[in-house]
């Protein structure tokens, strides 16, 4: 793993960056905004060594970016120049440009959060946020919300490895795999509210509602620079927003 480049920056320096990049995609009109956000979201992924990895972040978007094509293609409100026509559906210029146009949105959105997740570890975003002053009933419920996906996904795997174990035919065709969501469905949900549980109760063994600010023990590197950094994309986030909400940024190519 390498240590410098964008995995260096400060954690929280990473999820602001993450945050003002899909913010300001989709904020934003046209489609030379998003480029600009994605080119600066593949050097940090280059910088970071992990543009390959993000190929699954993508590959997850397929479906929501299949439906906006269609969508806005073929069903785009008011559109007048007519590409091709399949049926009584017409494929229209206006509609495949704003299908673009959203696209891209959606791919920076996954570029930025797959790169914040590659490189950013929970417990570490959330020391560091709790180092900022972030309650920990806030803490643990943004560490619980980040974590979900990942140990769901990890229990699943270990549910069909041992119904595997056990016999149970869980490959083969769609049909096959349909029939072994059924069996996998209890477990999988029962297990996670046992995790539930048991979390619930080993806080309350270590005291977390306790009076008083925990003290972190770890500290992230940071400096003067990532700070003003940070700042700066938050205002520049806000006054997009704000623009877009009234009309300013329709200049934009």
């Amino acid at each position: 793993m390498q240590a410098g480049g964008y995995r260096a920056l400060n954690p929280t320096t990473k999820l602001v960056g993450a945050l003002a990049a899909a913010l300001v995609a989709f904020a934003a009109g046209g489609l030379a905004v998003p480029l600009l956000i994605l080119a600066v979201v593949l050097v940090g992924a280059a910088s970071a060594g992990v543009v390959r990895r993000l190929l699954p972040y993508l590959l997850a978007a397929i479906p929501i970016v299949v439906s906006i094509l269609l969508v806005n293609t073929f069903l785009f409100p008011d559109a007048q120049q007519v590409l091709f026509r399949l049926g009584p559906f017409a494929a229209t210029a206006e509609g495949l440009t704003a299908a673009l146009e959203a696209t891209l949105r959606v791919g920076v959105l996954a570029m930025s959060v797959g790169l914040f997740a590659l490189t950013t570890r929970t417990e570490e975003l959330v020391d560091d946020l709790e180092r900022r002053g972030l309650g920990r009933r806030a803490t643990f419920v943004l560490s619980t919300a980040v974590g979900t996906v990942p140990r769901m996904v990890e229990r699943a795997r270990e549910i069909v490895d041992a119904q595997r174990a056990r016999g149970m035919d869980t490959q083969g065709g769609l049909v096959r795999r349909a029939r072994g969501l059924v069996p996998l469905a209890g477990p999988l949900v029962l297990g996670a509210l046992t995790g539930v549980e048991q979390r619930t109760m080993a806080l309350e063994a270590r005291a977390f509602a306790a009076p008083g600010r925990r003290t972190v023990l770890r500290a992230y590197p940071d400096s003067a620079l990532q700070r003003v950094v940070r700042w700066a994309l938050l205002a520049l986030t806000i006054a997009v927003v704000v623009a877009a909400a009234t009309g300013g940024l329709s200049w934009l190519p």
